[in-house]
């Protein structure tokens, strides 16, 4: 390795970007040079790869960086830890350092001895003192000040976290489960041609009827405020507020205080969405999202009655900023496509000259989607409410996905704390060949410090406002992301760390103060370290049956985790009856996603499955009768039994087994419940290749299911029933004593 490559790498290092990674493969990748250099330019550091002198000058700039600095500019510690914080001040001047709490108390920080040589900073020599934080401080968002002796004072954030998060601790005792579902697939005879909240709040109290106890979503997180809308629920506008799609226009106050002209014309728009429930071929974003739009101008027109106006006005209050921009972004989008060159002026931006002076003009508009947020804020509430009521203990289990599309709300509102020439993705796996470029601008991971994490943190309360629990999609983006520069395959990116302590804690913090469970989607590359570290912070990790392999076998589930939300399937793998008859492998092998040979990507999931249905049938789940069209050793990767009841009780056998693990949580698909076999969203494709996240619910033979007929749908209350019994079967104390579940 050449001296300037070895400047370069240690650089990317100081800057917290991995200069290799390893594959899916089990070996090592080296990152180029070329993609070291783009990602070092969009963290600010823009350096030539083989300039000797400017890589040595940017490292030494990197190492002094802390000195220039009186405090961090975000200290995130643990309750209890004791630990220390780092004041740079000139050499020889006396400083003192307090915690303002968000209580309004103020509490000294104890000074240690600190031996580090004083540095040269910009001509001045700057000394450092360390400071320890007091023990008992309580958790919370706090304040440090920093004041040297001839008056300079400085503050800077304090975020104390939970060691651990204690909300899972009662699912040690009784385990829970609970029915996952794309919202927006499951339709009543109500619905608007697609799933909504109100089918939400039904779904959950049929959940609870059998026993579960929560309903785990898609992400409801707004798209563009118009047609034609992103179907993939995973590219939202913003993770902060919600999609007005799922709104119940029905059961809306206004609704009721419609003149009757108005009301003629809402219920003409509902009958017209209302006659494509039946349809199971493919849903209409576009079409729903257009009529709901028109119905809710015609809301938006009624008067108020003053509790309603008090309530609307205390939720803007409560949202603040952050509320205003999204509306006005909304209101922007509206009139500007998001091509337009405006976007690009500076004084276009939250809190610039033009943006202000259409926030004036359009502010009606403005309103509009102010107040449609505060109406899905509401009829969350309405869904957590009846959960939790008919039994549920977690009730909403929401999904908060990995970032924002880069061309719309979080990244005009966001900017200064995104990085537009980035893209987050996904190196090449064994499910997607040719690696993933999910088209989201990362965060900057020193422009969160910089911020106080207050962008991430109000994010993270909206989410768990009106929840139980919440998913983090591909949690280990909390602990690095696959950044890859716009323009590029997502084949040459590289990961870039991220402060995993600040980021988790503050998920801990706010989790613990909203009485949320967190479940996070630990599956991919990662190092084996962060599932251990995710366990202690009290945090759930996710199995799925068909990755838990040993050396080429399944692994027996009473070796799964603990903390673990365990399922059969995943919203990226076909529905489990899909799996069986390899749907995912014929779709894969037609959009040319299998970078080897498809003959023997076939012979490997045969093999695959039938080590499965095998050790389902030795734990006496399934007879071998059943078993035998899919475990004889001539079956390929697709193998379809004729009879759709054998397939029945494979699915459930299957969740059986599944039940067995220790798991604090498990999963049930509603789609595994009616036999569907189509897969929702194959990752790694478009529209064009294939309709993702637009497939409506249905059963084995292809017919439209609404959420209203559930309970006469044999599968539903069977497979659910199954699980319920499995789960409960044994004693708290004998599955303690088999799987050494510790008191929590």
């Amino acid at each position: 390795m050449t001296e300037a490559r070895d400047l370069l790498q240690r650089l990317a290092h100081a800057y917290g970007i991995q200069t290799s990674y390893r594959g899916h493969d089990g070996h090592e990748h080296p990152v180029t040079d070329l993609t070291l250099t783009r990602v070092l330019a969009a963290l600010g550091c823009a350096v030539e790869p083989d300039g000797t002198a400017g890589l040595e000058a940017a490292l030494e700039r990197r190492r002094l960086a802390p000195w220039r600095r009186m405090l961090p500019h975000t200290t995130v510690s643990h309750a209890g830890s004791g630990s220390s914080v780092q004041v740079h001040v000139p050499h020889g001047n006396a400083v003192t350092v307090e915690a303002l709490l968000e209580t309004g108390e103020t509490r000294p920080l104890e000074q240690l001895e600190d031996f580090t040589e004083p540095q040269v900073i910009d001509g001045e020599l700057i000394g450092q003192a360390t400071f320890r934080l007091p023990r008992d401080l309580p958790v919370g968002w706090h304040r440090l000040d920093a004041r040297v002796e001839n008056g300079n004072a400085v503050e800077a954030t304090l975020v104390v976290t939970p060691e651990r998060l204690t909300t899972a601790d009662p699912y040690y005792h009784q385990r829970g489960w609970g029915l996952s579902v794309q919202l927006y697939s499951a339709r009543s005879s109500s619905s608007w041609g697609l799933g909504d909240f109100g089918d939400l709040t039904a779904l959950a109290v049929q959940t609870a009827a059998h026993g579960g106890d929560y309903v785990l979503s898609n992400p409801l997180h707004a798209t563009v405020p118009e047609p034609p809308v992103v179907s993939s629920p995973y590219s939202p506008s913003t993770r902060r507020f919600t999609n007005p799609m799922y709104l119940r226009i029905e059961d809306l106050a206004e609704y009721a205080a419609l003149d009757p002209r108005d009301r003629r014309e809402v219920d003409g728009l509902a009958a017209a969405r209302q006659a494509d429930n039946a349809t199971a071929d493919s849903l209409d974003r576009n079409a729903t999202t257009a009529a709901k739009l028109t119905a809710l101008r015609r809301l938006h027109q009624v008067t108020p009655p003053p509790e309603r106006a008090r309530a609307y006005r205390a939720y803007r209050e409560q949202e603040g900023q952050g509320l205003e921009d999204f509306a006005l972004w909304c209101a922007l989008r509206s009139v500007f496509d998001a091509t337009d060159p405006v976007w690009q002026d500076l004084e276009f931006t939250p809190g610039g000259r033009l943006a202000e002076r259409y926030r004036q003009e359009l502010v009606e508009d403005v309103d509009f989607h102010r107040w449609m947020q505060w109406l899905c804020d509401t009829q969350l509430a309405t869904a957590q409410r009846a959960a939790r009521e008919s039994g549920m203990r977690l009730g909403l289990m929401q999904d908060l996905a990995v970032g924002a599309d880069r061309n719309n709300a979080d990244a005009w509102m966001l900017q200064d704390q995104l990085v537009a020439s980035m893209s987050v993705g996904a190196p090449p796996d064994m499910y997607n060949q040719r690696g993933q470029d999910w088209s989201q601008s990362p965060w900057h991971p020193e422009r969160l410090a910089e911020t106080g994490y207050r962008a991430y943190r109000d994010m993270l309360r909206s989410v768990l406002r009106h929840a139980g629990g919440i998913r983090v999609d591909h949690i280990l983006g909390l602990f690095r992301l696959w950044w890859i520069p716009v323009g590029q395959p997502p084949t040459e990116g590289a990961y870039v760390t991220y402060d995993h302590e600040a980021m988790i804690g503050i998920l801990v913090l706010e989790a613990e103060r909203a009485g949320a469970v967190v479940v996070g989607e630990d599956l991919g590359t990662f190092e084996p370290w962060v599932q251990d570290y995710l366990a202690h912070r009290g945090l759930l990790g996710t199995s799925i049956l068909w990755f838990e392999q040993e050396d080429g076998r399944p692994r027996p589930p009473q070796d799964y985790r603990v903390q673990c939300l365990s399922s059969v399937n995943t919203h990226d793998l076909p529905p489990t009856a899909g799996y069986l008859a390899g749907t995912h492998l014929d779709l894969r092998e037609r959009l040319d996603l299998v970078a080897g040979d498809p003959h023997a990507e076939r012979g490997r999931a045969g093999a695959e499955r039938r080590a499965f249905l095998q050790a389902v049938v030795e734990a006496g789940f399934l007879s071998a009768d059943a078993a035998a069209p899919l475990t004889s050793t001539g079956s390929a990767g697709s193998a379809d039994p004729a009879d759709p009841a054998v397939v029945a009780d494979i699915v459930v056998a299957l969740h059986r087994y599944l039940a067995q693990a220790p798991s604090l949580l498990h999963g049930v698909a509603l789609v595994d419940a009616l036999g569907e076999r189509r897969i929702q969203n194959q990752p790694g494709t478009q529209q064009h290749e294939y309709p993702n996240w637009e497939i409506p619910l249905a059963d084995a033979a292809g017919r439209a299911v609404l959420i209203d007929d559930l309970d006469s749908v044999p599968g539903f209350a069977r497979l659910l029933d199954a699980v319920h019994h499995e789960l409960n079967f044994r004693a708290t104390s004998d599955r303690q004593s088999d799987h050494g579940i510790p008191s929590p």
